[in-house]
Formats: structure tokens, C-alpha cells, sequence
């Protein structure tokens, strides 16, 4: 979710080799690393770095200007573990499709690397694992958000939104939102206005993120019957969209500022434009006919969002005043 994952892009590096593709031989060493392997990479390693860069920032702006590394570290491994467990079990239940797209054909159960029922029991404990982790290491809300958490990006998104429409990443992003809240509530036990501006901020970052990929990707999502907008839209009205959305994300990202130094104030402003520019070149691009390359937004988007929260974890840290105090008087 990115807790983990975006809905339904997984990485652009889903089609290099699968992890324990180098491990040969069949002795009992070799044989238990490949099935170890198999097992990290159901809960897709690469794509967790979203809840280093939400949840971190969040907890820091959450007691701004403290820094409490033992309760920020117990709340990554219990996320880590929840995004653990949410993409474990969308690897279940998305086996299927999973085997037609080249991107994904790689992934453990798609080649049969593991058990699908096994896979199943390792992303169930590793959900509850991380519910009672942070239970007892921060509090019960934030173990029962990361458990909403699982549930809604397995039920609602992988298991009813996917399938069936092509605003199925706009809403099942709502998954990916999700560390925010829970860094907050972590450190606060509640969750406050600023946690639901930075919900919001992923929340509308992820279509023209996800988007910019699937237009790269259209045929396998195609092949695999999956109605990503660029598979059912043209273009110009993908990237229309696109465009639309990176506007949402940059205006979500100033509401902030209120509660934050004038550091997040400058960074979300300068990255903002540099966001916008990049969605509305490839808006550009497509009206005039030419051959675009959406996976450089996609990538770029990444830098872009973490850029931003860094902006956030630098200003949270210093502690100044923030601007909402300062016209406050």
C-alpha cells in the first residue's frame, strides 16, 4: 500500500529478476535461502519506502521539535510489518493476473515459488504480528488503523475496485494514505487536522502517479483485463487528469503550512512548481502528438513526494515557530 504500495503498480523493477535468482544448487542451504527469498519478495521490498517517507515526517511534525527514535522505530517495524502483510496478501489474491503480465510474472506465486496457502498464512500472522507490535509498543489506535489498513486494500481495493472500474487507484489509494495517520496517532493516540492534510497529499498524489506508469504498462494491464484509465481513456484525457490531480497534490501540500516553518513552507512551494511543470509538459506533449515518455513523471513523482516530506522531517526537527503562530500573533 505502499503502507507499502500504490494500487495496482507494484514497481517499475517488478520485471528484474526475482530475488534468489542467482541461488543454485540444491543442497538444503541453497534450497531454504530460495524459499526465504521468495517469501521477502511476496511482501515487495522495493515499494515499502513509502512508509519510511510518510510515517517518519508525520510522527516528527506529530512532537515537533522532540525526537523519540525508540517509539519512531517501533512504529516502522509495526507499519513494516502491516505493509508486510497487505502486499503478501494482494499477492494472493492477484496470482492470477499476475502470471499474464510480463511486469509481473516474476513475482513468487506467479512462478510457483511458494504455496499460495502458505502465502496466505505468512500474510495473515504477519498482519496480526503488527497489530499487537503496535499495541503494545505505541497504542491500540494505531494497531487497529494498520489492521484498517489491510483490510481495506485487500476487500475493497485488490478484491472489488480493481477489476471493475478505472477510478479503482483513486479510491484504493486511500490504502497507500494510511501512514500518516498511523505515525500520528502513534505518537498523539488521536489523529489531528495536520495527519489528514498529509492523507490528503497521497491520497491525490497517486493517480497521476500510478497513471503515468499504466500508460507505460497499458498492454500487460490490457492483457490482464485490468481497466486502468489508460487502457479505457485516450492520452490526452489520461494525462488531462494527470494534470488535474498534480494540482490537488501541490494545493493539498501548502494547507499544511499553518502548522509548519517556513523550511516546508519554501521546499513544498519550489518542489510544487517543479511537479506541476513536469505533469503539464506531458499534457503537452501528448496534445501535440508526440512520443512521451510517462515513465520519467512516474519516477520523477517519487522524488517529487519525498522530497517534500523531507522538507517536512528537516522543518519538524528545527522546532522554529510556525507560520500559523506567527499570524496568530
Amino acid at each position: 500500500m505502499r503502507i507499502g504500495q500504490q494500487p495496482g503498480v507494484g514497481s517499475a523493477h517488478d520485471s528484474a529478476p526475482a530475488l534468489g535468482d542467482r541461488i543454485t544448487g540444491t543442497g538444503v542451504t541453497a534450497v531454504f535461502l530460495r524459499r526465504a527469498l521468495a517469501y521477502i519478495a511476496l511482501t515487495k521490498p522495493r515499494v515499502i519506502e513509502l512508509l519510511l517517507v510518510a510515517t517518519i515526517p508525520t510522527m516528527l511534525l506529530a512532537d515537533r521539535g522532540q525526537v523519540d527514535i525508540r517509539l519512531v522505530l517501533a512504529t516502522l517495524f509495526g507499519g513494516w510489518m502491516g505493509a508486510a502483510s497487505a502486499n503478501t496478501l494482494n499477492c494472493v489474491a492477484d496470482a492470477d493476473i499476475d502470471k499474464v503480465m510480463r511486469r509481473t510474472a516474476k513475482r513468487p506465486l506467479a512462478r510457483e515459488a511458494v504455496p499460495t496457502p502458505h502465502a496466505f498464512v505468512f500474510g495473515v500472522l504477519l498482519g496480526l504480528g503488527s497489530f499487537a507490535w503496535l499495541w503494545w509498543q505505541a497504542n491500540l489506535l494505531s494497531g487497529v488503523l494498520v489492521v484498517a489498513t489491510i483490510l481495506f486494500y485487500v476487500f475493497v481495493y485488490t478484491l472489488g475496485l480493481k477489476r471493475r472500474t478505472s477510478q479503482n487507484v483513486v479510491w484504493g489509494g486511500a490504502a497507500g494514505c494510511m501512514p500518516a495517520l498511523v505515525g500520528w496517532a502513534a505518537v498523539t493516540g488521536a489523529i489531528g487536522w495536520p495527519a489528514l492534510v498529509l492523507f490528503g497529499v497521497i491520497f491525490f498524489w497517486t493517480p497521476p502517479h500510478t497513471w503515468a506508469l499504466a500508460m507505460r504498462y497499458k498492454e500487460d494491464y490490457r492483457a490482464a483485463g485490468v481497466p486502468m484509465l489508460p487502457v479505457v481513456a485516450t492520452e490526452r484525457v489520461v494525462t488531462r487528469q494527470i494534470v488535474v490531480y498534480t494540482w490537488l497534490t501541490v494545493l493539498t501540500t501548502l494547507a499544511l503550512v499553518p502548522a509548519t516553518g517556513v523550511i516546508y513552507a519554501a521546499v513544498a512551494l519550489v518542489a510544487g512548481a517543479w511537479f506541476l511543470l513536469m505533469a503539464h509538459q506531458l499534457y503537452a506533449g501528448v496534445r501535440r502528438g508526440e512520443s512521451v515518455k510517462p515513465l520519467r513523471l512516474f519516477l520523477q513523482s517519487n522524488n517529487y513526494l519525498a522530497v517534500v516530506f523531507c522538507g517536512l522531517a528537516v522543518d519538524s526537527v528545527l522546532g522554529w515557530t510556525t507560520i500559523g503562530e506567527v499570524l496568530l500573533g
